[in-house]
């Protein structure tokens, strides 16, 4: 393999402490999803656990119960998707706080934590108008009645409430956070002291101080990746902890050949409309195979040397952001395409 992904792991930590003092007083949740955003779970989890991190949001019970195999017990681990049973009893096991935004749901977790005399951490969750699963605000007061129920009973314990924003507009997040403040309100009357209420996530976390309440889900932000049509990374104080880079493994008079392609994570459509950064500055992506790809030459080019496709370098190389605004999608999905293939080297002074 003639292509690497370097993971700087002190611009990681520094983002951490950024985002941290950021947001503060609030909680960082350093969210792990997709194999800690492509970058790898393991070395980021423990680097940032180094760096104080607390609470970790894993998305799915799987990767939960990987991040705890990663961390010691104090840590706490939020995923908000089980699928099965089995997902249950996983999360149970490995003490893991769960999202929970079903009523159905809710009954299986009360069932699985009787079955393992245990008491398991819930976030209940209010579709606040993203819809991205949740309960519905008409079935809202009735879910937290239900909820406080299974507290008295002992096996459950409502750690917190929390939902997902759209981050489209300013008005459609100040309606959710209306619908949000509606619901914990209904919480509060319900008997439900929550000690967690989240809301936000990077864009919000930053732009909207009034959505931060007792913690905030970070993840695209604290490994550098800024929102597609917002500010640059510098403008936020973050910086990209990827760099992905290629060797020459080929030169001709008019290109140079590079040992990288769409299926080690290369979007084809970014063929002859992005650059790419090379020893003599920057240069088109003038066409992308399945392992290799094509670069615009440039004099002296050798075989051996190395072509940033994205990430800091000497060049002015594009962000995983830029790169994603020229095909129109976002930053996280560019950096989730890199093949697992792809080696991951970790750099820390």
């Amino acid at each position: 393999m003639s292509a690497r992904l370097h993971v700087d792991l002190d611009a990681l930590v520094a983002n951490i402490a950024h985002v941290r003092a950021t947001v503060s007083p609030a909680e960082l949740m350093l969210v792990v999803k997709d194999d800690a955003y492509g970058h790898g779970l393991g070395p980021v989890v423990r680097a940032a656990v180094a760096a104080g991190v607390n609470w970790f949001g894993a998305f799915d019970v799987r990767t939960g119960c990987a991040v705890r195999e990663a961390v010691d017990d104090d840590a706490r681990i939020f995923a908000w998707i089980a699928a099965s049973r089995g997902d249950l009893d996983a999360a149970v096991a490995a003490r893991i706080d769960l999202g929970i935004g079903d009523a159905d749901l809710l009954e299986e977790l009360a069932e699985a934590a009787r079955d393992a005399h245990a008491s398991m951490r819930v976030h209940l969750k209010i579709d606040t108008g993203l819809h991205r699963n949740g309960v519905r605000p008409e079935q809202w007061p009735g879910f937290v009645a239900r909820a406080a129920a299974l507290q008295t009973e002992g096996v459950i314990e409502v750690a917190g409430v929390w939902s997902h924003i759209a981050e489209a507009s300013d008005a459609e997040d100040d309606e959710a956070r209306s619908v949000y403040e509606w619901a914990l309100r209904q919480a509060t009357a319900a008997g439900l002291r929550p000690a967690m209420r989240h809301l936000a996530a990077s864009a919000a976390s930053f732009a909207r101080p009034e959505f931060r309440y007792d913690m905030v889900r970070v993840g695209a932000f604290c490994y550098g990746i800024r929102s597609a049509g917002g500010p640059s990374a510098d403008h936020l104080g973050l910086r990209p902890i990827g760099r992905l880079d290629a060797d020459v493994v080929e030169v001709a008079e008019e290109f140079a050949r590079i040992g990288l392609g769409a299926l080690d994570g290369l979007p084809s459509s970014l063929e002859r409309r992005a650059m790419v950064g090379t020893p003599a500055g920057s240069r088109s992506l003038v066409a992308i195979g399945a392992t290799e790809s094509l670069v615009a030459a440039w004099p002296g080019a050798v075989v051996g040397d190395v072509v940033t496709v994205y990430g800091p370098g000497v060049a002015g190389e594009s962000t995983a952001t830029d790169l994603a605004e020229i095909i129109g999608t976002i930053g996280e999905e560019v950096a989730l395409r890199v093949s697992p293939l792809v080696p991951r080297r970790y750099t820390r002074r």
